[in-house]
């Protein structure tokens, strides 16, 4: 046995103590807040989609993200732009090479099967009982659109994922609330897909964390690691040894190991959600869309709908950029309008998703003896985070780690 930190408390670091914990180790989980899931997990578009996942490197997508970037309702925003943004940016670009982009979205994907896997078998073992719907659909407003998705289609294909391709009026059996009167010229269905609760899930883990003798320590900021001593866990009011530290802790865990002589390019990218109560239950989806020209997602979450979008590089939390909120209004309005009480007690949220340049996250030794990494998992954390946390805790345990990691290592930034 182990004794194990774990740093952060979201979704990543949750799976990550639980599983740890289950191989009989002593885990300590640190996080700065008074409650876990309180920053990117806490009201993330919840849709959990191993088929659509994909890194954000497609080729031609700078010219695309150009293009798209002074129009109204863009999907991609910036909220101010430094020396970060632009080395992150540039190392982005350097990534949009098709055989690049292949490769990390199969890894992605192979990570996403395995992490549906292991979320079915904890939720079913465990008894646990979170708000979740089946099924994800895409919507195509031209046929310009669906017609530029056909490489995707192929990818698919060659990939084995599976999806079909659906009519306008099979779109429409599947999800009926949707407006007649905004253009559809077709839709993609991931009848395997669909939508759980991540924070749901995460504090329900938590419970069972503190049952089997994780131990939490919250409101503890914890100080960058020494390289004398890297397994040496120090907050503002103690400090305790450990074996062995896990690093999952978002944006903030580059700072962390800064100190070790680790340098990571991972760059806060902001993402906006608003949630509001469903009006009338025939009015409202009954599982997941998203549509293609806006990049929005909108979901049935128990009795509320939840809207997902924007991709903003820059900016800070505490200042959402203008007209973020607005275009998810207009896409919940375009698709399912009256559906929701958007005049009343809507939760309007921004939250950091941890992103490295290439999109797939770093899972595995730190190369410091005893310091591991569970980072940069950006928007797709929730769907990758059952997974990442079951393959890191085999390592840990000198175990295979049940999925083929090569490609999530540190070494590929060298």
């Amino acid at each position: 046995m182990k004794k194990i930190a774990v740093i952060g408390a979201g979704i990543v670091g949750i799976t990550t103590a639980y599983e740890l914990a289950s191989k009989g180790h002593s885990v300590t989980i640190f996080d700065q807040n008074s409650a876990c899931a309180e920053e990117a997990s806490f009201a993330n578009g919840s849709i959990f989609s191993p088929s659509f996942i994909s890194p954000w490197t497609a080729p031609g997508l700078p010219r695309v993200f150009l293009n798209q970037l002074f129009a109204e309702h863009s999907p991609i925003r910036f909220g101010g732009i430094g020396k970060k943004e632009i080395a992150w940016i540039s190392k982005w670009r350097a990534s949009c090479k098709m055989d690049s982009y292949l490769s990390h979205r199969s890894q992605l994907h192979g990570l996403a099967t395995f992490s549906q896997e292991v979320l079915k078998d904890t939720t079913k073992r465990l008894n646990l009982d979170y708000e979740s719907t089946h099924g994800f659909m895409v919507l195509f407003r031209s046929s310009e659109q669906l017609k530029s998705y056909q490489t995707n289609l192929q990818i698919y294909k060659e990939m084995g994922i599976p999806f079909s391709e659906i009519s306008v009026e099979q779109a429409r059996a599947i999800e009926p609330a949707l407006n007649t009167e905004t253009p559809l010229a077709g839709a993609l269905y991931f009848s395997e897909d669909g939508v759980a609760n991540c924070r749901q899930y995460a504090l329900q883990l938590k419970d069972e964390c503190e049952r089997i003798g994780v131990q939490f320590v919250l409101n503890a900021k914890v100080k960058p690691l020494s390289l004398k001593r890297p397994t040496l866990i120090e907050t503002q009011d103690s400090s305790m040894q450990f074996n062995e530290v896990v690093v999952c802790a978002g944006t903030y865990s580059a700072e962390l190991i800064s100190t070790l002589g680790i340098k990571i390019p991972l760059l806060p990218v902001y993402g906006y959600t608003l949630s509001a109560s469903i009006r009338e239950p025939f009015d409202a989806p009954q599982s997941a869309v998203m549509d293609d020209k806006y990049k929005v997602t909108i979901s049935k979450m128990g009795q509320r709908i939840r809207v997902s979008g924007i991709s903003q590089l820059g900016g800070s939390i505490k200042t959402p950029i203008k007209g973020a909120f607005n275009s998810l209004y207009k896409v919940l309005n375009d698709w399912f309008p009256g559906g929701a009480r958007t005049s009343e007690s809507v939760q309007e949220w921004c939250g950091a998703r941890a992103s490295l340049p290439e999109g797939v996250p770093i899972i595995g030794s730190s190369k410091v003896p005893g310091v591991w990494l569970n980072v940069g998992h950006g928007a797709g954390g929730w769907t990758l985070s059952c997974g990442a946390a079951r393959a890191l805790a085999n390592l840990i345990n000198d175990e295979l780690p049940g999925i083929n990691l090569v490609g999530f290592g540190i070494s590929r930034l060298e």
